[in-house]
């Protein structure tokens, strides 16, 4: 090699190393460029706030949910700590995002987060602050742009400090379900915070209207505001708001809209991308203006009260991937028979409780891109269900409850569906065993079976391959549901986390040991099964924290194992226990806070303990059907301030009804039928103003007519059959005393009169009168022909006289009319024979004559509703018209009602079942009872208690 080559060689290295060199300078500048040093002062309030809360895994109830602050130490830069972010100039703390970090405890204003003054954007969402108010020392972030503090606990007012974080653009308080505050709220924040361009403020109670000055936010693009207690009309400037994207204000059930406003919608929000008005109350059609939103992707309209038809048009907005029209039964609709240009990629549609008319094998062909599907509750025909569904392999929700579908639930559909998350089949017709295939869908967390015809033998050990499953409904089909086996007493056996398991009617013998180990319940239903004996201890010490709701109704069995005094506090929202063979009335410390108590059709005996006083959140307490005696305890109006619904009846008490109902009060239904009650009725019934329905029947009260009850707004129901109630009913000098909704009015069986002075008071809308077994005399007035509701007129055995008014032709809804066992003459009007609904007819033991009316109800009536009238004549009768002499009357074919009146007379549209069976929910606005199933009672009843928490 010569020199020179060596020369060059050597120049080379040294270039090329002064090049490595430069290289590695520049990058190590840039790296500590990159990674700026912590301040010491920020440091150390990170690491006190970090010692500020524990960690709780169940503080963060969100799918990849980790404590992000356990990774900090304090000899490293906390630039470098999860969750921080710092300006790559100063150093400072600019960011902190401590989402879904299951941090537990109380936030105080002292905390050292506050001195983080140059924080840009703070996300504390997904965590667990306990019921800490937001503290005021929010103020300490004049440069915050970005706060999120959503699904973390807060509860009480909101600051008004927040309105002076004027730098915000993005701010979600959203879901911290204890959080209230005003309008003045909604106004500072538009005064102050006018470069806001989301706003999230859903489940904060702001019980206001919507004010006008939401539009001054004109940089907005988010707009949430979802449960929020708003009322009124939608203010029509918010669609001002040209930058738009999302506008959700579902769940203000006292919100209102029009087709008007859809109009002006449709107008103006042209950049909209998703719309959800769900669950306010539009009340109007849909109108095909809303169609030219063209960047529309998410349009939900649940419950709004639409109508007509929905705009085919809709199915050919070019983006749309989410439409959701559920819950509008008076929406009808077709999908366009030209399906070129329609949406491409819809993903999710939800039809449910819709008049719509759905071809399915044709759905499913036009959107094979689905991922949501919801037809529960769309009268699809009967019939199988189609195997094309299995075509939608991308299918994670699937709802076809409340159908028609009957066969086989197909297992070669199933297997394809293995996406699927949420299942509901329920409330259909299916039949044979449950497939196999089922059992492979890994990721179902969702599965409703309930209430079909399935049978066989279903094994608990197979939803073991279920791990996600939370939800799970066998209830009411024809399965034998085996809860032991091997493998769930194994103990390495891992099950499924249950929050909801509905068992009902599963043929189940014993309590399934499995729940042991279940610590998430909220929901438990074993009613309808073959439990027998005692409920074991072991019962009461599953999900202490979260068990809300148990159901062990409709079993045989007698006691319970575990002594009060030791039981741990749980704190249960409802329980039932009726139709069982207990003989203890369970009144436990922990019940104090229970809203909803039923151990109805029991063997309880003895007197109700005061210590029933001690539950002043009851809201629904049904003794009735048992074989208590005694007195009622005096409680007082702390234990009557919540109740809605008080059944005792059917039992053996005696003595006064206690006098502690006080102003305020929020019962709805008192029954206390079939007992044996006395005295008078105590006046302060007349301070329960929501009272709808009052239930007296079958006791011993002795008292006056309770005019001054007439004076409740909202009664509705009044039964005092079978008492020993007397005198004339007066007139009230009062204007208000009028009995203003009264329907259904049961006075039979008491020592009442005067007929002539009572008529004139009663109201028009009245659907059932049941004044027999009295005293009442007079005549019938004409005035009774404009009771136009009437559906039943019993006047039954008293000493009426006079003849029949012609007037009662005018009752058109008339079913059922009793006049018998009085001393009413004359002839029966022929105008009544123009009653098409009149299906039972008594006039027996009178004094009337002539011609029974010719019509075909008329000959349809049982000879026996004429007896003991020898003037009366007929084709039908003995005593044929013209002829002098008659044969004797055949004797009758059926039994004589208590009144002997030869009919009886039909309780099927007020009483489900006897006794204290009554109905308060039956009677609506427009004086239509539905002829409900019994079971209709207590769902009633549980709407009512459970209504005030129901959550999105």
């Amino acid at each position: 090699m010569g020199l020179s080559s060596l020369c060059l060689i050597i120049v080379s290295i040294y270039i090329l190393s002064t090049i490595v060199l430069f290289h590695l300078v520049v990058a190590n500048s840039l790296q500590s460029y990159n990674t700026p040093t912590c301040h010491d002062d920020e440091i150390y309030a990170l690491l006190q706030f970090k010692q500020s809360f524990v960690i709780r895994k169940f503080a963060s109830e969100y799918e990849g949910a980790y404590p992000k602050i356990s990774s900090w130490k304090s000899n490293s830069s906390c630039c470098s700590w999860d969750g921080v972010e710092c300006d790559e100039k100063t150093g400072h703390v600019i960011g902190l995002d401590l989402s879904s970090s299951c941090l537990y405890g109380s936030f105080s204003s002292n905390n050292t987060l506050f001195s983080l003054v140059h924080l840009q954007r703070l996300n504390l969402a997904y965590n667990d602050f306990i019921g800490s108010e937001v503290p005021t020392s929010i103020r300490n972030f004049p440069r915050l742009r970005y706060l999120n503090l959503s699904y973390s606990a807060f509860s009480g007012h909101v600051p008004s400090e927040v309105r002076q974080l004027s730098k915000l653009s993005s701010l979600d308080l959203s879901r911290n379900y204890d959080m209230f505050s005003n309008e003045e709220l909604l106004r500072s924040l538009a005064q102050n915070l006018t470069g806001l361009q989301t706003l999230d403020l859903s489940s904060i109670n702001i019980s206001s209207t919507v004010p006008d000055t939401l539009a001054n936010l004109s940089l907005l693009t988010s707009l949430t505001l979802d449960d929020c207690g708003l009322s009124g009309k939608l203010p029509g400037r918010i669609f001002k708001l040209q930058n738009l994207k999302v506008l959700s204000v579902s769940y203000n059930f006292a919100l209102t809209g029009n087709e008007e406003l859809l109009r002006s919608l449709a107008q103006n929000l042209t950049s909209l991308e998703t719309l959800d008005l769900s669950y306010i109350n539009i009340s109007s059609t849909v109108p095909d203006t809303l169609t030219n939103l063209s960047l529309l992707t998410s349009l939900i309209l649940d419950d709004c009260g639409l109508s007509g038809k929905l705009p085919k048009r809709i199915f050919k907005l070019q983006n749309l991937k989410v439409l959701s029209v559920s819950y509008n039964p008076a929406l009808t609709g077709y999908f366009p028979d030209d399906y070129s240009g329609s949406s491409p990629d819809l993903m999710s549609l939800k039809l449910s409780s819709t008049n719509f008319f759905i071809n399915l094998p044709s759905l499913i062909e036009r959107f094979p891109s689905l991922k949501e599907l919801g037809v529960r509750s769309c009268n699809i025909s009967e019939g199988p269900v189609p195997l094309s569904l299995g075509n939608l392999r991308d299918l994670i929700y699937l709802d076809l409850s409340y159908n028609k579908f009957n066969g086989q639930i197909p297992t070669a559909m199933l297997g394809n569906l293995t996406q699927l998350t949420y299942l509901s089949l329920s409330n259909n017709y299916f039949h044979g065993s449950v497939p196999q295939s089922l059992f492979n869908l890994i990721n179902l967390q969702n599965l409703y079976l309930g209430y079909n015809n399935l049978s066989g033998v279903v094994e608990f050990h197979m939803f073991l391959n279920l791990q996600k499953l939370t939800i799970l409904d066998l209830s009411y089909n024809k399965l034998e549901l085996l809860t032991e086996s091997r493998f769930l007493n194994n103990a390495t056996t891992v099950l499924p986390k249950f929050e909801y398991l509905r068992l009902g009617g599963c043929n189940i013998r014993e309590f399934p040991d499995f729940l042991r180990s279940q610590e998430a319940l909220v929901y438990l239903d074993l009613s309808g099964n073959k439990l027998q004996g005692q409920v074991p201890k072991w019962m009461w010490n599953i999900s202490t924290q979260t068990l809300r709701y148990i159901n062990i109704s409709h079993n045989f069995l007698s006691g319970f194992e575990k002594t009060a005094a030791v039981l741990p506090r749980i704190h249960l929202l409802f329980l039932d226990l009726s139709f069982n063979m207990f003989r203890e009335l369970l009144l436990l410390p922990y019940l104090t806070s229970l809203p909803y108590y039923n151990i109805a059709n029991n063997n309880l005996t003895g007197q109700v303990s005061p210590m029933i006083c001690n539950m002043t959140s009851l809201e629904y307490l049904d003794l009735s059907n048992n074989k208590l005696i005694g007195n009622l305890p005096q409680c007082g109006g702390n234990f009557s301030a919540s109740l809605e619904i008080l059944k005792l009846g059917n039992n053996s008490f005696h003595g006064n009804l206690p006098q502690s109902y006080t102003n305020g009060s929020n019962l709805r239904m008192i029954d206390i039928g079939h007992n044996n009650f006395h005295g008078q009725l105590p006046r302060s019934l007349a301070n329960c103003a929501s009272l709808e329905c009052l239930v007296l029947s079958h006791n011993k009260f002795n008292d006056t007519f309770p005019v001054w009850l007439g004076a409740l707004p909202e009664l509705k129901i009044l039964k005092m059959d079978h008492n020993v109630f007397y005198g004339v009913i007066l007139k009230h000098d009062k204007k208000n005393i009028q009995f203003p909704v009264l329907r259904i009015l049961d006075l039979s069986y008491n020592d009442f009169s005067g007929v002539e002075r009572y008529y004139p008071r009663i109201r028009e809308d009245l659907i059932l009168i049941d004044i027999s077994s009295n005293n009442f005399g007079g005549q019938i007035p004409e005035f009774i022909g404009k009771l136009q509701g009437i559906w039943s007129l019993n006047l039954s055995n008293n000493i009426l006289t006079g003849r029949i008014p012609s007037s009662l032709s005018n009752l058109s809804r008339l079913e059922s009319l009793d006049l018998s066992h009085n001393k009413l003459s004359g002839e029966i009007p022929q105008q009544l024979a123009q009653l098409d609904s009149l299906s039972k007819f008594n006039v027996s033991h009178n004094n009337l004559t002539g011609p029974v009316p010719r019509g075909i109800h008329f000959t349809t009536f049982d000879s026996t509703s004429y007896l003991e009238n020898q003037g009366l004549c007929g084709d039908f009768l003995p005593k044929k018209c013209g002829n002098s002499v008659g044969t004797q009357l055949p004797p009758s074919t059926s039994e004589d009602n208590d009144s002997g009146s030869g009919i009886e007379l039909d309780w099927k549209f007020v009483v489900a079942g006897s006794g204290s069976g009554l109905l308060v929910g039956v009677v609506v606005a427009d004086f239509v009872i539905t002829k409900w199933n019994v079971w209709f009672i207590e769902i009633v009843a549980v709407l009512i208690v459970f209504s005030k928490r129901i959550r999105n």
